[in-house]
């Protein structure tokens, strides 16, 4: 089977098929993010007559429509849509959109004296021996505007002029190659194709693909969803962006999807701001309850599984479907009471969370069970513990989609608490809490799952931090306080440990700052001493705990074993085994409480 063809064709051959439609640029990597000096570098090269790469597109498959007719299916970008964009500003003179969305031009100068480009500038406008504009030149008449510059610059060679002038206006004379991808490659092969071909090491994901799919379609209303999904994740970090919108494209203004994302004019919340990728992935399989993104695109394509041909009324159908997951997921109802969810299980700031795609799977399971019918409380408690059992098992830490796959197709078969026992009594035996997660605490890396889910099942129990009265963890996690060791790490440094010995998690706890300056870094068995001694003088300069049950109570919540009061170096290797037992026991509990 032939994999692509390879041609080369005339700069202005490819303007005018991106014109018409023939060509669509679905904007994958996002909005044109060169600067002005690569467009007049490209300029520069092209007239050099410098080699500027390949352009790949993927043919989009010849669809069959209702009356039984074929519609041939355009080209779609997915290489080069920087330069051919650059390529549009600078020689068609064009609008291009920008990192902010803002629509602009970029306009390229010309020095036919010295054969040199720039960007135009002030300086540039007010030096005669410039072209400001070069599209103007080369859309314009090399024989009037040779008069012009001469007439401006008598002393110079009108015929060097004159020929530097006619090698810039034939520009769009010059040849790009172009490899067309056959429209009946599966992605994978497609982005195989892509990296060999791509010596920048640019890995397109099979969100971009469909991504592409969507932005190239006008028929079913692809590109506004495309917008859709963009703008949303844009307004998710960066609110003030709503006024951009309204100034600037009046037309997505004026939409379902934009009036269902305003209330993100006036919110700050940060703990999920989904990037296009997720988005997409979510809507997608809430939906059509299938996790490979590569059958979204072979569906937005009209793509009939069984007799393998390509139909208009399965890509319409596929977007409507892809359009009602994007709704359900911007809808501010499903989006707040999701995170509302997830902060129910202790998870309240986004540094707690370190998996996107445990979030990503927790939002599907949110939504087809609320599409299920499934009462409110029993979606809460069925959120909250696949949210921590994917986090537990680092469930979406591999191969993410087939698992997704996977997971949507078993919970679309069976009732949701069914499959979720089924993965409790495989995954969360009694051997896991106490010996695998035990183990699994061994580590000095602070930002473990292990680690966030204990923070977590202490936020949930309303904890108070390390010898702290009235302060909680989840003030500490929230207002940024400081995790500190309970065998103090100058102590530990000095005695000669090393980083992994002195930096283990079930060394952590969440302490006030001015409580960790007092215990200092003295032995654990020193500075409780002084704790001890304090509360019984009622002279709390270490610690607001008044009595010896507030401590212990202390040191329960906190999972500190009480024998750390007598405790010195060469207790160290027994402290941190003890804290790892109570620390997962705690979580166990913690787990099945949610």
């Amino acid at each position: 089977m032939q994999k692509y063809s390879v041609n080369q064709h005339l700069i202005e051959t490819i303007l005018s098929w991106v014109k018409s439609g023939e060509i669509a640029i679905p904007e994958i990597q996002r909005p044109f993010v060169w600067d002005s000096s690569k467009v007049r570098d490209l300029m520069d090269s092209l007239y050099q007559g410098y080699p500027v790469g390949y352009i790949i597109a993927w043919k989009n498959p010849n669809v069959k429509l209702k009356d039984g007719s074929l519609s041939e299916g355009k080209k779609v970008l997915i290489d080069g849509q920087q330069r051919i964009t650059a390529l549009t500003a600078a020689i068609l003179g064009q609008y291009v959109v920008n990192k902010t969305y803002e629509r602009i031009k970029i306009k390229i100068a010309f020095n036919p004296i010295e054969e040199k480009f720039e960007v135009q500038n002030p300086a540039i406008l007010k030096n005669k021996t410039w072209l400001p504009d070069i599209s103007e030149a080369i859309n314009g008449n090399l024989f009037k505007i040779v008069k012009q510059y001469c007439e401006l610059n008598p002393e110079v060679d009108q015929e060097f002029v004159e020929g530097s002038l006619m090698r810039l206006m034939e520009l769009p004379k010059k040849q790009v190659g172009l490899i067309e991808l056959a429209p009946d490659l599966d992605i994978e092969t497609v982005t195989e194709i892509f990296i060999r071909i791509n010596s920048k090491g640019v890995v397109l994901s099979q969100a971009d693909f469909a991504m592409s799919k969507i932005a190239a379609d006008s028929q079913f209303g692809g590109n506004t969803l495309r917008k859709a999904i963009d703008y949303f994740c844009h307004l998710a970090i960066a609110p003030e962006f709503y006024k951009h919108i309204l100034d600037n494209d009046s037309e997505f203004a004026g939409t379902d999807f934009f009036q269902k994302m305003q209330w993100l004019k006036s919110e700050n919340e940060d703990l999920y701001d989904p990037e296009y990728t997720d988005l997409i992935r979510v809507a997608f399989t809430s939906q059509f309850s299938r996790g490979k993104l590569s059958d979204l695109v072979s569906l937005l394509s009209g793509r009939n599984f069984e007799t393998r041909t390509f139909e208009s009324e399965i890509a319409e159908k596929s977007f409507e479907k892809l359009k009602t997951g994007v709704l359900n997921f911007i809808n501010e109802t499903n989006f707040k009471r999701f995170l509302m969810i997830i902060k129910s299980a202790g998870f309240i700031s986004p540094k707690l969370i370190r998996s996107q795609n445990a979030l990503n799977f927790a939002y599907i399971v949110y939504l087809k069970l609320k599409e299920d019918g499934v009462n409110a409380v029993a979606i809460e408690t069925s959120v909250r513990r696949w949210f921590v059992y994917s986090i537990l098992t680092g469930r979406y830490s591999g191969s993410a989609e087939s698992m997704f796959d996977y997971d949507v197709k078993q919970i679309s078969e069976k009732p949701f608490q069914e499959y979720l026992k089924e993965r409790e009594d495989a995954d969360l035996s009694d051997a896991f809490w106490n010996a695998s997660l035990v183990q699994s605490l061994d580590t000095s890396v602070s930002s473990s799952p292990y680690f966030l889910t204990f923070l977590a099942s202490q936020v949930k129990d309303g904890d108070k931090g390390f010898l702290s009265r009235d302060v909680t963890a989840s003030d500490l996690i929230s207002l940024r306080g400081d995790i500190h060791h309970l065998f103090p790490r100058d102590y530990l440094k000095r005695s000669g440990l090393d980083r992994t010995k002195y930096n283990q998690i079930a060394n952590y706890v969440y302490m006030q700052s001015e409580i960790n300056i007092k215990v200092g870094n003295k032995a654990p068995k020193d500075y409780f001493e002084l704790v001890r001694s304090q509360i019984l003088e009622g002279n709390l300069l270490v610690s607001g705990l008044n009595t010896v049950e507030e401590l212990h109570q202390n040191l329960r919540m906190n999972c500190v074993p009480v024998e750390i009061m007598d405790m010195t170096l060469d207790d160290y290797p027994e402290f941190l085994n003890l804290r790892r037992k109570l620390m997962a026991e705690k979580m166990r509990e913690y787990y099945f409480k949610l």
